[in-house]
């Protein structure tokens, strides 16, 4: 059974590989050169279509999409001689098709589908018989051609020659990375700023900041089944649910974009006049003119998108701001406090992408990927919607694959957010660039991530301490040395000070002492504990206990 599909995968690989994306250019018969390209679906083993379009004649385009060309009964009395005829999708199979339209003198075959396009396949024989290329047209595109040029055109097939690498790959991974780099900053400096703000002893505003959210092991498996679920759920009822996941993403990016502007606003001289008082939710906090005015543009930016979101002339621009902005401010806000929490959802994140690409299609009846129909949008979906949570970049090379499905490529948010090493997303593109098809970011995002994170932590020898989270234990900001007043005591007078680290051991020393010039805190009765000091706002100081180890401030 096992070899069975093996054989049965390696056929269908086989099948897809032969498959091709080529183009159709279309002129007026009229005369004029301006023209517009449309995808086509061929299969090389019929005929090869040259790849340059100096090279290809342009012919008459015989319109008989009212027919399937299945029997002799269905070719004209004209015949099809230096044209390529143009028929309708039906019963018979495809080589019957061909069959009649080279005999007829057709230079070409155009096959018009509703359904979605499908490779025109036939067996050795019958491909060696015909000569003529074959390919299919989406009725869309046939309806777009007659409303533009009519139905007397002029049209000519070939198959431009697919770039090794598309320059956009650059951008998205500026991107990608660069919102790593940016998120991963602004996490550590606001960590940084509240353990700071959490050792001195006056309130500051800064204190009712939003906190982080740290990720437990439970939060990690209720996020991964509730992934699977949606995922599921969007598979089966694509159409319903990808307006509430628009809906969601307009809500979540801008507030996003707001966590992002909001540091800079504060910073602006005018508009600080608050809110009058009142009851409202929300205004009774009393928000400053130019915060709302920030809200506005915020909220504004993301219904724009929403109204416009399938231009795709400029409507990724809006869509790649706001999608940025989301994931730095969840890079800012979720926080994985140890390395075994990182492995944790890294590892389910890692089967659970290899499950949904690779083992889904033998689950599924149309034998596609539940990730990659979710993620482009399924064939046969009514509204055309795509889903949001994704970095899209226009292909920057003419390529048939930029008329056909896949005109933008694209980095989900995942893969962003987990989050991508540099290493990782190269590695992600040349699989992409070799094998000429979709790929799970996280398959080679995940090993890149991890074994860069245990090599760093073992070559500083901080494997156990990353491991745990107890890097974190030297809460204390790194502040000028402050002395205590007064000789150091005898070690056998208190135990604990002789297990002090070393830097409060210098902290005590007699000269820093009578540089300091003040009273013994040991000698005083107000003091409560006899321990280094530190400086305090103006010219007071206030004691800090003595932290000794295995026991926590």
């Amino acid at each position: 059974m096992a070899a069975a599909r093996l054989a049965a995968s390696l056929l269908l690989l086989a099948a897809q590989v032969a498959c091709e994306f080529g183009v159709l250019r279309v002129v007026p018969q009229s005369g004029g050169t301006r023209g517009r390209d449309y995808c086509i679906l061929y299969n090389p083993q019929w005929a090869h279509l040259p790849h340059d379009l100096n090279k290809v004649s342009l012919l008459k385009l015989r319109d008989l999409s009212t027919t399937q060309l299945c029997s002799h009964l269905d070719v004209p009395v004209e015949d099809f001689t230096n044209q390529i005829a143009l028929v309708a999708r039906g019963n018979c199979t495809f080589y019957e098709k061909v069959r009649l339209a080279q005999g007829s003198g057709a230079h070409g075959l155009l096959i018009v589908s509703k359904e979605r396009l499908v490779p025109p396949r036939g067996n050795k024989t019958q491909y060696e018989e015909i000569s003529i290329p074959v390919a299919l047209l989406s009725h869309r595109d046939l309806q777009d051609i007659f409303r533009r040029f009519g139905h007397e055109v002029m049209v000519a097939l070939y198959a431009p020659s697919e770039p090794v690498m598309d320059y956009n790959m650059v951008i998205i991974f500026i991107m990608a990375v660069g919102t790593v780099a940016l998120g991963g900053y602004w996490a550590g400096s606001h960590d940084v700023k509240k353990r700071y703000m959490k050792h001195k002893r006056d309130d500051v505003p800064e204190k009712q900041e939003d906190e982080a959210v740290d990720v437990t092991p439970v939060m990690i498996c209720v996020f991964v089944v509730m992934c699977c679920f949606m995922l599921v759920l969007l598979y089966y009822f694509y159409d319903r649910l990808v307006y509430v996941i628009i809906g969601i993403f307009c809500l979540a990016s801008s507030t996003g974009l707001y966590s992002c502007l909001a540091p800079c606003v504060r910073k602006l001289p005018f508009c600080t006049c608050r809110v009058p008082d009142n009851n409202l939710p929300y205004f009774h906090k009393r928000p400053q003119a130019r915060m709302l005015l920030l809200a506005l543009f915020c909220v504004t930016v993301s219904v724009v998108w929403g109204v416009f979101r399938n231009e795709d002339q400029w409507a990724w621009v809006l869509q790649d701001t706001l999608g940025i902005a989301f994931c730095l401010y969840m890079l800012r806000t979720i926080r994985l406090p140890t390395f075994k929490a990182c492995t944790l959802l890294l590892l389910v994140l890692f089967v659970y992408d290899i499950f949904f690409v690779f083992i889904t299609p033998y689950l599924t009846k149309s034998g596609n990927s539940i990730m990659v129909e979710v993620a482009t949008g399924p064939s046969n979906s009514s509204t055309h919607e795509k889903l949001p949570m994704v970095l899209k970049v226009p292909r920057l090379n003419t390529s048939p694959l930029s008329l056909c499905d896949r005109p933008f490529s694209l980095l989900g948010f995942g893969d962003i957010l987990v989050p991508a090493y540099g290493l990782g997303l190269l590695v992600t593109f040349v699989a992409l660039v070799l094998m000429r098809h979709g790929q799970p970011a996280l398959l080679y995002l995940v090993p890149c991530t991890l074994l860069t994170s245990c090599t760093v932590a073992l070559w500083r020898r901080e494997m156990g301490a990353f491991w745990t989270g107890s890097g974190f234990a030297k809460d204390a900001p790194q502040t000028p040395w402050a002395a205590p007043q007064g000789p150091v005591p005898p070690k056998d007078v208190d135990a604990s000070l002789s297990e002090q680290p070393r830097g409060e051991e210098l902290a005590q020393s007699p000269l820093a002492t009578e540089e300091a010039g003040a009273t013994d805190p040991a000698k005083d009765p107000d003091s409560p504990v006899a321990g280094p000091l530190s400086p305090s706002n103006g010219d007071q100081v206030q004691p800090i206990p003595v932290v000794t180890p295995g026991t926590s401030a």
